[in-house]
């Protein structure tokens, strides 16, 4: 039995993989304690699957603790120990504006303010040490950051990543000094160059790993009082970690939300044959946009969040403020918005019933005939229409609209913010969408699947039946992971097999000894670029590639990229990561059907499609495989809402996968 447990912001989902079937439950999200919430969504799973905990055999989980803590600036008190000379790094950052035409805007201030700052006595350079750090200078300076009381603290020194030696040698001074501060070393938490933003993301990782430390010792003792095995952890990267090595480095895990949703997509995209998909996961309160390709997750090097730069692996999802509670509003100059603010599990959407009188795209929803006002939504959460249409109509009347056509805008608005964040990870990547399948997620993904699809002229949806809790369920199938990364800096004679090849032995027996596992798969990958080229390409290879292979695939690249390549040009390998991977479970949905499944029954109601009423079919219920759905029509499963509008036809595959293709003719 295998148990994942993923925290959004409106709901917490579970997913029980069991005798071949998924057993799916959704409880409200517990913002000021998340693990309760998790506690109660599997409660609920174990209770609906006639199961005990103890059971489970495997437990992971995803949350927004980290995210969460980072965008509110709810953070520890944080120090940063630097080179001396260098402690102002984080508030200088880079010649860049954060807004090009806004001179007044500012990025966010440093974590560790000017007070908490410490300059340590010495100085590296890639070769070695031009000041050594003196015997009794670590203590002195340990001495000196404990009266600050801080909960932890930052160790950034000059070229640490090559030379760890000073490094290592505060850390173990102030572990002394402040044996109940966390310390984060920028050489372990990073382990590449660029100063800045090596500098960032270990402050990141300092301010948020006595958070997070915290939340999973709670979680940890609920599960071993509640008879669950210990958690994994979802990092960035889209593998699971334990949880001791989670709260010790934060910075992996802001992402660990998003990064499930992404797991569980490409895992549904092989088994429904579309290896290449945009995805895209609306929920209660945000939307994440990715792309598959190859059954595989795109992945970068350096993401940022709340402004601050991260410079580890993660999946590379792109998130708006576009979600079924995302709040309408009319802006100063008449206009209809849709978010980034939500209305959140409470009081949540106006329709709700719990106090909330802010129209949502969920309120909109309901008032179209989409939803149905009849059947509670997952969690059991009753919709009230008219509750609904006092809200959308209160907004209609500033805007001088009937509370229909408002909240066909509020519809139109929220699928506008959703294409502008696909078009970021395709378009403005220089991937053409049409080309590609469109998997619509979360637990209002599908509902707006094909307004999305037409305007990207995309002709195939998919929509899997666990389209509610698909990151929990990708929480279940993710493989446990641990990324190992060093900036090499070769060209030239040194740019050699042999020295590649080394680098990438030593960093695969770091990730084989994390991961404790000596049988886990190795792979390996390569940030290339043109001498005096500012940023990397990053191309995939064997552990041990020709230097004339790497050119070749960075080449190509950068001619797909930018449109052309320069073979006069020199080549450098900058940085090189390797991965160490245990494969996850194996679960084949063809057989996961769901517990106790509903018979399904059809019906209708009237609905509005592109400003007509009209009467569309409703199933409520898994159809069975080979089930074909006539346009217009509504299937209502367990955990969230698939629209087939017109011009577009249904079929269930196999696994359960609804199967939307547009009708050319």
């Amino acid at each position: 039995m295998l148990l994942g447990v993923d925290v959004g912001g409106t709901f917490t989902d579970a997913v029980l993989a069991v005798d071949g079937r998924l057993v799916t439950a959704k409880t409200p999200t517990t913002p000021a304690d998340q693990s309760e919430g998790v506690m109660a969504a599997a409660e609920a799973v174990l209770s609906q699957a006639r199961r005990g905990p103890q059971e489970i055999t495997a437990f992971a989980h995803g949350m927004t603790v980290a995210t969460n803590a980072l965008l509110e600036g709810k953070v520890a008190r944080t120090a940063l120990v630097a080179t001396e000379g260098f402690t102002d790094i984080i508030a200088l950052g880079r010649q860049n504006r954060p807004e090009l035409y806004r001179l007044c805007a500012a990025w966010p201030p440093p974590l560790a303010p000017h007070a908490l700052r410490f300059k340590a006595p010495e100085r590296m350079t890639p070769e070695g040490p031009i000041r050594p750090l003196e015997p009794q200078a670590a203590e002195a300076l340990a001495a000196e950051v404990a009266p600050a009381d801080p909960d932890a603290v930052a160790v950034v020194l000059l070229h640490s990543y090559s030379h760890p030696e000073h490094e290592r040698e505060i850390g173990r001074a102030l572990a002394e000094a402040l044996p109940d501060a966390h310390i984060s070393l920028s050489h372990e938490v990073v382990g590449t160059f660029r100063e800045f933003e090596r500098a960032a993301t270990t402050e990141v990782d300092a301010a948020l790993s006595p958070l997070l430390r915290s939340y999973l010792r709670r979680l940890v003792e609920r599960a071993r009082g509640g008879g669950l095995p210990e958690p994994t952890i979802m990092q960035s990267n889209g593998g699971l970690i334990d949880a001791a090595t989670a709260a010790s480095h934060a910075s992996w895990t802001v992402l660990s939300g998003p990064a499930g949703g992404t797991s569980g997509a490409a895992f549904v995209a092989r088994q429904a044959g579309a290896p290449d998909a945009l995805c895209f996961d609306m929920g209660g309160t945000s939307c994440d946009v990715c792309v598959v390709e190859g059954g595989s997750v795109h992945e970068r090097g350096t993401s940022s969040i709340a402004g601050r730069p991260l410079s580890l692996p993660a999946v590379a999802v792109h998130t708006v403020g576009a979600g079924g509670g995302s709040v309408a509003w009319s802006d100063p100059g008449g206009a209809l918005r849709v978010g980034p603010r939500s209305s959140g599990a409470d009081p949540g959407p106006a329709c709700y019933g719990r106090g909330g009188t802010e129209p949502t795209v969920t309120d909109a929803n309901l008032l179209l005939g989409y939803l149905a006002p009849d059947r509670p939504l997952a969690g059991e959460v009753r919709l009230d229409r008219r509750l609904a249409e006092d809200a959308v109509a209160d907004l209609g009347r500033c805007l001088g609209l009937d509370p229909i056509a408002c909240a066909e805008g509020i519809i139109r608005v929220a699928n506008a913010e959703m294409l502008r964040a696909l078009r970021v990870v395709t378009v403005q990547r220089g991937i053409d969408p049409r080309g590609y399948a469109l998997l619509a997620f979360g637990g209002a993904g599908p509902l707006h699947a094909g307004a999305i699809a037409d305007e990207l002229q995309i002709d195939h949806i998919l929509c899997p039946q666990t389209s509610g809790v698909l990151a929990a369920l990708g929480l279940v199938v993710s493989p446990r992971r641990r990324d190992s990364q060093r900036t090499a800096l070769l060209s030239g004679d040194q740019l050699t097999a042999d020295n590649v090849a080394a680098v990438v032995e030593e960093l695969g027996a770091q990730g084989r000894g994390a991961l404790g596992e000596e049988r886990a798969e190795i792979s390996a990958t390569y940030e290339l670029r043109y001498r005096g080229q500012a940023f990397e390409l990053p191309v995939s290879a064997g552990p041990s590639p020709q230097p004339d292979e790497l050119i070749e695939l960075f080449a190509a690249l950068h001619e797909d990229r930018y449109g052309y390549r320069d073979p006069e040009q020199e080549v450098e390998l900058i940085t090189i990561r390797v991965t160490a991977i245990m494969p996850g479970a194996e679960v084949d949905l063809a057989g996961a059907s769901q517990t106790d499944p509903e018979v399904p029954v059809r019906g209708s109601r009237e609905a509005v499609l592109g400003g007509m009423r009209v009467e569309v079919e409703t199933i409520r219920g898994m159809p069975p495989p080979e089930t074909r759905i006539a346009a217009p029509a509504v299937v209502e499963l367990p955990e969230s809402t698939i629209l087939i509008p017109p011009r577009w036809s249904g079929e269930v595959d196999h696994a359960g996968t609804v199967h939307l293709r547009r009708d050319r003719e």
